[in-house]
């Protein structure tokens, strides 16, 4: 393993997808501002990146995006008007938004794909490692993936993804990973990716979720990617060739996740993780999970 890389402080989260999955509620209102119990799915990306110590977080947006940077910035009528009636825990809930990161944002003009948008990045990041955090993809607070990915790129150098083990039947809905064994129980060499493949063509069933720690040598790779699957840039693509080539930018690694994620890109596991999430609030669970008892009962009966 080698050691003293740059410490990882920027973090780079895309955000200028349609969210056509979820229309018509998001033909106005951007698909990271969905709700997930009380809170949109952007800010808990965005407490995770904090958690693990970047506090300096770049939103590559597109156009009907700007209720992302006012949700993360001050609202000054508000924060009066709650101020004025007394109301301290939402002005708290409020102000905490606006206080977690120092956000900056850029458009990506045209759709061309994740490794597009990453590349859009270039300018802010510069030449230091970086963080990519997709904002379908929650992680369970108790259960840090980010800052164990931080911990292995520091640890080896290069570019390290986050892998967890799914059914051949769902490889087809990811990219996925062959992979060697290393020294460490949940860590793997990458050797090769392959994007969206057929179970039977998939080189294993290590499928990459939507957590990334990138080698700046990733952009120099992504200005020359062609497009590929969909006929657009693909991130994978780009990892790929960082893979066979070591000597650019490092190896690839892989952690493997075994803890709580939840994937608010589709909607039956969108509403399935505001059920797991609200279940496991102190302030709501009790109430209802007594409730969500009670109304499985009833549907069983009914059955």
């Amino acid at each position: 393993m080698t050691q003293s890389h740059p410490r990882i402080t920027k973090a780079v989260i895309p955000a200028a997808g349609l969210g056509t999955r979820f229309l018509p509620a998001t033909k106005a209102t951007p698909k990271e501002m969905l709700p997930v119990v009380d809170k949109p799915a952007i800010q808990y990306v965005v407490e995770e990146a904090v958690t693990a110590g970047l506090d300096d977080v770049l939103m590559v947006t597109g156009r009907n995006k700007r209720p992302l940077e006012d949700h993360f910035d001050r609202n000054y009528e508000l924060e009066s008007a709650l101020e004025k009636k007394g109301d301290g825990e939402r002005l708290a809930k409020v102000q905490e938004s606006s206080d977690l990161a120092t956000m900056h944002y850029v458009r990506q003009g045209d759709p061309r794909g994740l490794g597009h948008a990453v590349l859009c990045a270039a300018p802010h990041v510069g030449r230091e490692p970086f963080a990519v955090l997709l904002g379908d993809d929650l992680i369970d607070p108790r259960d840090p993936l980010l800052q164990r990915m931080i911990d292995v790129q520091e640890g080896y150098g290069g570019s390290v993804v986050a892998l967890m083990e799914v059914a051949p039947e769902q490889i087809h809905l990811y990219g996925c990973a062959a992979v060697e064994g290393t020294g460490d129980s949940d860590v793997v060499k990458v050797t090769g990716l392959v994007e969206k493949p057929e179970a039977a063509e998939a080189p294993s069933n290590y499928a990459i979720i939507g957590r990334y720690v990138l080698d700046p040598h990733i952009f120099d790779i992504l200005r020359t990617t062609e497009p590929g699957r969909g006929g657009e840039i693909q991130l994978t693509d780009a990892l790929q060739q960082l893979a066979e080539d070591e000597e650019v930018g490092g190896p690839v690694h892989g952690v493997v996740f075994k803890g709580r994620r939840y994937d608010t890109g589709d909607r039956g596991d969108y509403l399935r993780a505001i059920v797991r999430l609200a279940c496991e609030r102190e302030d709501l669970g009790p109430d209802f999970r007594a409730w969500l008892q009670r109304y499985v009962a009833e549907e069983m009966q009914r059955s």
